[in-house]
């Protein structure tokens, strides 16, 4: 039974399930559509992008996972690549960008990786039609188990943002759990967030 995240909510990813390899990151968005003055509806592409940053126990900043480089060098975290439109008829429940992580293959002096939301050209997320996130196992076109959903469409915190730091993975004591951050920021550019996550969530 997956968990709708709140912000700060905090999961348990491997303690109660050792068998845990690896973890997905979805992001699922739609394009917008607007009415015409003459009657009439237009949809107009949504370029969201799901980037990740990975740090060491120090805060330094090891690798950056995004649609320009779709995995780290050990190829532990991969990125399904760029979507540069969204759905355009409604929700088809797939997932638009997803980002994997193989848990058992990082480099071990990798204990915290920052999620982050873009939105390339800098649409409001609160014009953006049923922007959600899930946390789940399976692979890139299966989902097997939701671990946990956020909804980030339905936020009004959200009005007004083009970024956002979506959530942490960390190591402690030896397992890994998922913190839902869900904090929107003022930053225009990817690496911009990536200092921002560095200064105030690790």
């Amino acid at each position: 039974m997956s968990i709708n995240l709140a912000k700060g909510q905090k999961i348990d990813l491997t303690k109660n399930n050792s068998s845990l390899e690896k973890i997905f990151l979805g992001l699922n968005w739609g394009m917008i559509e607007s009415k015409g003055f003459f009657g009439g509806t237009s949809k107009k592409s949504v370029d969201l992008d799901a980037s990740c940053a990975v740090f060491d126990e120090n805060k330094k900043l090891l690798n950056i996972v995004y649609f320009g480089k779709l995995k780290n060098p050990n190829g532990s975290i991969q990125h399904s690549g760029d979507d540069l439109t969204g759905d355009s008829d409604g929700d088809d429940g797939l997932d638009n960008e997803i980002i994997a992580v193989d848990l058992k293959s990082l480099p071990k002096e990798a204990t915290q990786i920052i999620f982050i939301l873009n939105s390339f050209q800098g649409q409001d997320f609160a014009t953006i039609p049923f922007a959600r996130i899930r946390i789940f196992e399976g692979s890139f076109s299966r989902v097997d188990n939701v671990i946990a959903n956020f909804d980030i469409a339905n936020d009004e915190k959200f009005s007004g943002y083009v970024s956002m730091i979506m959530g942490k993975l960390y190591k402690t004591d030896g397992e890994w759990k998922f913190s839902a951050i869900g904090e929107p920021t003022q930053d225009k550019k990817l690496q911009d967030s990536v200092n921002t996550a560095k200064d105030n969530f690790l």
